[in-house]
C-alpha cells in the first residue's frame, strides 16, 4: 500500500498523437507537443514558453508540492544538517602563480564564491570578482570562474544567469576592480589569454548551443570585429579553446566521445593558422601537456585501450614523431597526466582505485603516493607553475572527509594544507565503508561502494539509497560526501554501484557499457540491487533507486525491466526519450553523443537497439515503483521535456498504487539550482522523497 495518503488528481497530459516514419518502422509519440518549437529562443528567455506548455509543468509542480507536503519539516530538517556539516565562511588554500597566490573563500551566509589574491609568500587579501554582489536580484546566477592574464593585470570571468549555459564574458581590471566595456555574447564560459594581456581567445556556441568557432578578441574592441581563428563545421565534435603553462601555444581542442583532434597556435604569431597535431581519425584520442621542448601526449594510439604516455618534440608534433615514455598497461588506465620542469605527473587508476604516479623526466625513476584504506578518492590538481617540483592533490574517502595536500616530488614529502572542517562534527569511526563485488548477469563482479553507520543492522531492515551513472567512461569516485551521512544517520545504506559505462575498472569497463552493449549497465545495476537483497544489507522493499542525466536514463530503464526490486527511483534531469533525441539533429548533444549511443537517422540496427530499451519508448502497464522526476526548464543538455513526457507515459500505464511525480525547475538548467546553499534545498528535497518512500519520516 502506498505511503502516499490522500492526493489531488494527478495531472493528465493531453494526449496529441504525432506519427513517425523511420526505416520502415512507425512510431506514435502522444507527448511530443511538450516540446517547445522554440526552444532555443526560450534557453535564452523562459518567458516566451507556450503558455500550456507551462500550464502543464507548473500543474505538475502544484502535484508534487502537494503528495511532499507532509515532508516539509523534514527537508528543512536535512537543509539544516547538511548546512551545518558546511563550513560557511571556508576558503580554498590559495595556488601559487608568479607574484601572486589565488583562492576563493566564501561569507557565511553567501551563496556564490569571492575570488581573491594575496601576495605569493600571504599577505592582505584582495577580492577580485564577489559572487554573491554580482547575482543580486538573479533567480539564477552561476560564476564561470576568473582566469587572470600572464601579467596578472587582468581577467576574463563569466556567468550564466539563465541556467541556459550560454555564458557572458566580462573582462576586469585587476587593479581597480572594475569592469572594461568589452562585453562577449553566447560563449562556452572562459577565455585564453594570450601573453601580452591585451587580447585573448574564446568559444562561441550558436544557436543550437553548439561550440562552434574560435574567435580573437582585442581588448577595447567591439564583439563584432573580433577575428574568427577557426570554425568547426561538424556538429559531432566538442570544441574549446586553452593555453599552455608556458604561454607559447594556443590550444583549440577539438573531440567527441572516441576520436581527438588537437590544433596549435604559436604565441609569437597571434594572427597565424592554428596547425593540426594529429588529424582526426576515429577512435583515435589524445591531449597534450607542454614539456617544454616537448609535448607529452596522452594517448590510446597503437592499441593503447588503458592509455599510455608518448612524447615529441614541440616542433614536430605529429604523430610520425610521438615515441613511448610510459608504455601501456592493460588494466592500468591513465586518467590525465601534466609535465613540469624536471617531471611528468599522472593519475591512473587500477582494480577500481586512483593512484598518483610520478617520473623524473632526466633519470626516469618513478614512485607512487600510497594510500591504504579500501576505498577512496583521489583529485590531481598539480601546480600553476611550470618550474616547480610541488604538486597539489586531494585525498578523501566516504568516511575521511576531504584533505589537500602539497608534495614535493623529489623529496617525497607531502605536507598537510587543509582538512574539510565539518562544524556540526563528523567521527569517522562511527561509520563503515566497504567495497563489495556484486556478480552481475554474467558473472562479472561489480564493484559496489557502500557507507553505513557501524550500528545499522544488516539484517535486511536498512533503507538502501543505490546510485548509478554508468556513462561517458565517466568513473565514480568513493569520495567523502557530508550530504549522504543525513541518510547514514537515519539507518540508511548509502551505496555507489561501479557500473559498466563508466571507467570504473579501465577503459574496457566503458566499452562494455556503451552502443550495443548499453544494457549491461542496466543489468549491472539491478545485479547490484540483488546482491545488496541476497547479503542483507537492505532488502528489495527498501531500495530507492537514484541517478541522473545518463545514470536518469539507467533509472527509466531499471523502472522498466525490474520494478519490484525497488521501493522507489529518483531521475534528476533524466536522459529518458533516448530514441527521440538522437533521431532530432536540431538539438544541442545529438551529434555529438552518436558515438556513444549511435545514430539511429541512418542506422536502422541503432534505431532498433535504441527503441528496444529507450525508457519512455518501453513504458508499458506494470506496477511502476515510486517515481521522482526532476527537471530544469532551460536545460541544454536534458531537454525538460523529456522528464515532462516521460512521467505523462508512467502515469498513463502504470497499474499500481504509487504516485509518479515531477519537479521542474523554472529558473534553471542541468545542474539545478545555482547557489552553494539553493541546491542543498534541492538535495534535501530528494532526500526526503527517499526517507518517506522507505517509511522512516
Amino acid at each position: 500500500m502506498s505511503i502516499f495518503k490522500n492526493l489531488p488528481p494527478a495531472p493528465v497530459a493531453e494526449k496529441k498523437p504525432v506519427t513517425d516514419i523511420r526505416h520502415g518502422i512507425t512510431r506514435t509519440d502522444d507527448y511530443a507537443w511538450l516540446r517547445a518549437d522554440n526552444w532555443q529562443a526560450m534557453f535564452k528567455d523562459p518567458s516566451i514558453l507556450d503558455p500550456d506548455i507551462r500550464a502543464h509543468l507548473e500543474a505538475e509542480n502544484a502535484y508534487m508540492k502537494a503528495a511532499m507536503a507532509d515532508t516539509e519539516a523534514l527537508q528543512k530538517t536535512l537543509f539544516a544538517e547538511m548546512k551545518g556539516r558546511i563550513k560557511e565562511d571556508d576558503s580554498s588554500v590559495p595556488m601559487k602563480d608568479g607574484r601572486f597566490a589565488y583562492g576563493t573563500f566564501y561569507v557565511t551566509g553567501g551563496e556564490q564564491p569571492r575570488y581573491f589574491r594575496e601576495a605569493r609568500d600571504g599577505g592582505e587579501r584582495t577580492v577580485l570578482l564577489d559572487g554573491d554582489k554580482e547575482a543580486e536580484g538573479k533567480a539564477y546566477f552561476r560564476l564561470a570562474g576568473i582566469d587572470h592574464s600572464t601579467d596578472h593585470n587582468r581577467g576574463i570571468w563569466g556567468y550564466d544567469d539563465k541556467g541556459s549555459e550560454y555564458y557572458t564574458l566580462r573582462v576586469r581590471d585587476l587593479a581597480t576592480g572594475d569592469d572594461l566595456d568589452d562585453v562577449i555574447e553566447s560563449t562556452g564560459g572562459g577565455g585564453a589569454w594570450a601573453p601580452d594581456g591585451k587580447s585573448f581567445f574564446y568559444t562561441v556556441l550558436d544557436d543550437n548551443h553548439r561550440p562552434s568557432k574560435i574567435f580573437h578578441h582585442i581588448i577595447g574592441e567591439p564583439q563584432s570585429s573580433d577575428r574568427l581563428v577557426y570554425e568547426e563545421e561538424d556538429p559531432g565534435f566538442f570544441m574549446g579553446v586553452g593555453g599552455s603553462m608556458l604561454d607559447d601555444f594556443i590550444y583549440i581542442d577539438i573531440h567527441d566521445h572516441e576520436t581527438s583532434e588537437y590544433l596549435l597556435l604559436p604565441t609569437s604569431d597571434l594572427l597565424g593558422k592554428p596547425q593540426i597535431v594529429s588529424p582526426r581519425e576515429t577512435g583515435l584520442e589524445y591531449s597534450l601537456s607542454e614539456g617544454g621542448d616537448v609535448f607529452y601526449i596522452l594517448t590510446n594510439a597503437d592499441g593503447a585501450k588503458d592509455f599510455k604516455i608518448m612524447q615529441t618534440p614541440v616542433d614536430k608534433p605529429g604523430r610520425d614523431h610521438w615515441v613511448d615514455v610510459v608504455p601501456h598497461t592493460a588494466g592500468r588506465l591513465i586518467i590525465s597526466h601534466g609535465a613540469y620542469a624536471r617531471h611528468l605527473v599522472w593519475l591512473e587508476r587500477e582494480a577500481g582505485l586512483p593512484q598518483i604516479k610520478i617520473r623524473d623526466r632526466t633519470t626516469g625513476d618513478e614512485h607512487a603516493i600510497a594510500f591504504a584504506e579500501e576505498a577512496f578518492s583521489l583529485g590531481l590538481q598539480g601546480a600553476a607553475e611550470y618550474d616547480t617540483d610541488v604538486i597539489r592533490f586531494s585525498y578523501s574517502s566516504m568516511t575521511t572527509p576531504g584533505q589537500l595536500y602539497d608534495y614535493n616530488m623529489v623529496t617525497r614529502e607531502r605536507t598537510l594544507l587543509k582538512t574539510q572542517e565539518v562544524p556540526s562534527g563528523h567521527n569517522p569511526d562511527d561509520y563503515v565503508t566497504r567495497r563489495v563485488m556484486a556478480p552481475s548477469f554474467d558473472g562479472v563482479p561489480v564493484p559496489v561502494t557502500l557507507l553505513y553507520r557501524k550500528d545499522t543492522p544488516l539484517d535486511g531492515s536498512a533503507p538502501c539509497l543505490l546510485y548509478g551513472y554508468g556513462a561517458y567512461g565517466i568513473a565514480i569516485p568513493a569520495s567523502f560526501n557530508t550530504n549522504c551521512l543525513s541518510l547514514a544517520d537515519r539507518g540508511f545504506v548509502y551505496a555507489i554501484a561501479h557500473i559498466r559505462g563508466g571507467k570504473d575498472k579501465g577503459f574496457q569497463w566503458y566499452e562494455d557499457g556503451k552502443m550495443e552493449k548499453k544494457t549491461n549497465t542496466f543489468k549491472d545495476f539491478i545485479a547490484a540491487a540483488d546482491y545488496l537483497n541476497q547479503e542483507k544489507f537492505t532488502s528489495y522493499a527498501n531500495i530507492v533507486a537514484e541517478g541522473g542525466s545518463a545514470g536518469g536514463m539507467l533509472m527509466g530503464a531499471i523502472a522498466n525491466m525490474a520494478p519490484e526490486k525497488f521501493k522507489g527511483v529518483i531521475a534528476a534531469v533524466p536522459f529518458v526519450d533516448v530514441l527521440n533525441t538522437m533521431l532530432d539533429d536540431t538539438l544541442p548533444l545529438t551529434p555529438p553523443e552518436w558515438p556513444e549511443w549511435g545514430n539511429p537517422i541512418e542506422d536502422k540496427t541503432a534505431y532498433e537497439r535504441m527503441a528496444a530499451y529507450s525508457p519512455y519508448d518501453n513504458v508499458s502497464e506494470k506496477p511502476y515503483p515510486a517515481i521522482l522526476a526532476l527537471g530544469g526548464l532551460t536545460d541544454p543538455r536534458v531537454t525538460y521535456w523529456e522528464p515532462a513526457k516521460w512521467v505523462a507515459r508512467l502515469r498513463e500505464k502504470t497499474t499500481g498504487s504509487e504516485p509518479i511525480l515531477m519537479k521542474t525547475n523554472m529558473d534553471a538548467g542541468h545542474g539545478g539550482a545555482s547557489g552553494r546553499f539553493q541546491r542543498l534545498e534541492e538535495i534535501a528535497f530528494e532526500y526526503a522523497f527517499a526517507i518517506k518512500v522507505a517509511g522512516k519520516m
